[in-house]
């Protein structure tokens, strides 16, 4: 028996599958909420915010949405500890130093939803673009503070490529119980785990460039949070149907991450 299997033993396995499994119903209930409010903005309706923040208002708003707050915070947390035990047990080096960097990402995510969910909104819509603008504009006041935007904007467009390429290259297929599905389920996640993971690459990299510009003309206020990096699409020549793609993308990437709560191995 591994050691990774002595420390969990048989309970902490199903205690660590049914965090991981809730963990990624969580995300897809964010990013398919994400999606559709991105659909929303792409036809006009510029009261909405395409960001995290915007997603929890939209839960809060629906009957037992403080029920339904808690439920998506509580998923999140178990994400982030699922994270850690990749971390801790993990077979390869790599693997273990990313598991690191989700649990930390998942962790924070989390602590803002239950804070949410406590009744402190002001992590609502339209906070990721002021936040990120107030964080950039601290890091650029410290020592080398240029380069360090910079390198964080190059790392975020650099995990947004990486997520394409794998999403395109179907790398997630070998995380699936392929044998438990049928061809057309297979095709459908196949769907909308490529087009959902195109499309969040795509998010990723755009607001990588936009770090980077930040970086490189001293603006803060050429950082975005995710709700302004997604209206950006509707500012390209072709208008607001390439937003419309994203948010279809977005909500597919939703849809990809409750599949992933069926059937991925965990």
């Amino acid at each position: 028996m591994s050691v990774r299997s002595k420390a969990r033993g048989k309970s902490g396995r199903t205690a660590v599958e049914v965090a991981g499994r809730w963990g990624f119903a969580a995300r897809g209930v964010i990013f398919l909420l994400v999606g559709v409010l991105a659909l929303r903005i792409a036809f006009g309706d510029n009261a909405e915010q395409a960001d995290k923040g915007g997603a929890l208002t939209e839960v809060a708003a629906q009957p037992l949405g403080s029920v339904l707050l808690w439920l998506l915070g509580i998923g999140l947390v178990g994400m982030a500890l699922w994270q850690l035990t990749e971390a801790l047990w993990g077979n390869k080096t790599t693997h273990r130093l990313l598991s690191a960097g989700r649990t930390l990402f998942y962790a924070v995510v989390a602590w803002s939803v239950l804070v949410f969910a406590s009744g402190d909104h002001r992590g609502g819509g339209g906070e990721s673009d002021r936040q990120s603008h107030d964080m950039t504009a601290r890091v650029l006041e410290l020592p080398a503070g240029q380069w360090l935007v910079a390198a964080a904007g190059i790392a975020i467009a650099v995990t947004g490529v990486v997520g394409a390429v794998q999403a395109v290259r179907r790398t997630y297929r070998k995380h699936l119980r392929l044998g438990e599905m049928s061809p057309r389920v297979r095709d459908a996640v196949d769907v909308t785990g490529v087009a959902g993971g195109v499309a969040r690459g795509l998010v990723f990299m755009v607001a990588g460039g936009f770090a980077l510009r930040a970086a490189i003309t001293y603006r803060p206020s050429e950082a975005k949070g995710l709700d302004d990096t997604i209206r950006s699409f509707a500012e390209t020549p072709v208008g607001p149907w390439l937003l419309v793609v994203l948010a279809v993308g977005l909500a597919l990437y939703g849809l990809f991450s409750f599949a992933m709560a069926v059937w991925r191995r965990v």
